[in-house]
């Protein structure tokens, strides 16, 4: 475990080193992922994103005399993540939760131990649920080609593409993209705010994105954007045209496809908000209009025969069905 955390560190500096070296020496890929430009897509009216009255500068302030979002943070992790759980829920608490007092829901494929729920439930001030995500919510579908999935995995192993031979990353794509917010211990709620093993919060916040998303209408709230790897979804755009072509009912007229395409919707530009960081409206993904786009997706196979992500789907979901003004860039 150690060495697959030792992987994914050394993954994403490399991929936010990439970042940064392209935004330096190609003027147009600067231009288009700046934070300027990322901001005039959705068309926020706050100079500083989000209004003052949402900001409160008493640390400690009871948080049971809030007005609170009906709110709560997903965490999907292993037994074996524990540390970095720890890490993360640690800094959450110390940076925004002490004082807003938000519940956490943790989910795994397999029960988890009665350590990581004994240590999880000493470092946070509010309420933990532990969830098992359903058999057929996580594993590869049984009418999956495997032959099919397996030569195209190895495929992107010989190209070295990231996770490219992994299935239980798969999984998780496919979990992520479609039924996270299904699950029966989320279903009470309207807002999550998604975080990972190992993350390190910087700053305190002293507002409520969870309130702000609610109180503005916001269904999709995102920190970074980056293009995806173009090897991981071949097949991808084409099969959203399908579903546009199918159900044009669905799509506002507002909508952020200016986001995903540079030639009005004939390719995607690769574009998607990095979902290791998201805050969004559960309700939103469990709209006819997702639940049926996910399901034409699923259907097609690409989770398994290429690696579709759920940062794309989630990205092409949120700016083809929502308002762009619905799409929340947290600067």
């Amino acid at each position: 475990m150690q060495a697959s955390i030792r992987y994914i560190l050394l993954a994403l500096g490399s991929l936010i080193g990439l970042h940064f070296i392209l935004s330096i020496s190609h003027e147009e890929y600067g231009k288009a992922t700046s934070f300027t430009n990322i901001a005039s897509k959705f068309g926020s009216t706050y100079p500083h994103n989000v209004p003052d009255e949402y900001y409160d500068n008493d640390t400690y302030h009871n948080s049971t005399n809030r007005r609170k979002a009906n709110a709560a943070f997903v965490i999907l992790a292993r037994n074996g993540d524990l540390q970095g759980v720890l890490e993360s829920i640690k800094q959450n608490e110390d940076r925004f939760n002490k004082r807003y007092g938000y519940p956490y829901v943790f989910l795994n494929e397999e029960p988890f131990s009665a350590d990581f729920i004994k240590y999880t439930t000493e470092v946070v001030s509010t309420k933990t649920e532990y969830g098992l995500i359903p058999h057929d919510h996580w594993y590869q579908p049984k009418w999956i080609d495997e032959d099919r999935a397996k030569a195209n995995r190895k495929k992107m192993e010989d190209k070295q593409v990231i996770y490219g031979g992994s299935v239980p990353y798969r999984n998780m794509c496919r979990f992520n993209s479609g039924f996270f917010f299904r699950h029966d211990l989320l279903k009470k709620y309207d807002y999550y705010w998604r975080i990972e093993p190992n993350v390190k919060f910087y700053c305190d916040l002293h507002y409520d994105p969870f309130l702000f998303m609610q109180d503005n209408k916001k269904v999709y709230g995102f920190t970074i954007s980056l293009p995806e790897y173009g090897e991981t979804i071949e097949t991808l755009w084409d099969t959203v045209k399908e579903f546009i072509k199918a159900h044009p009912e669905y799509i506002p007229e507002d909508n952020a496809l200016k986001f995903l395409s540079d030639d009005g919707g004939q390719t995607y530009n690769r574009c998607h908000f990095w979902s290791n960081f998201e805050i969004g409206d559960l309700n939103f993904w469990r709209s006819e209009a997702y639940m049926k786009f996910f399901e034409h997706l699923d259907s097609a196979g690409g989770f398994y025969y290429e690696r579709w992500g759920d940062a794309p789907v989630h990205s092409i979901g949120a700016a083809l069905f929502a308002k762009k003004d619905q799409i929340h860039f947290f600067k």
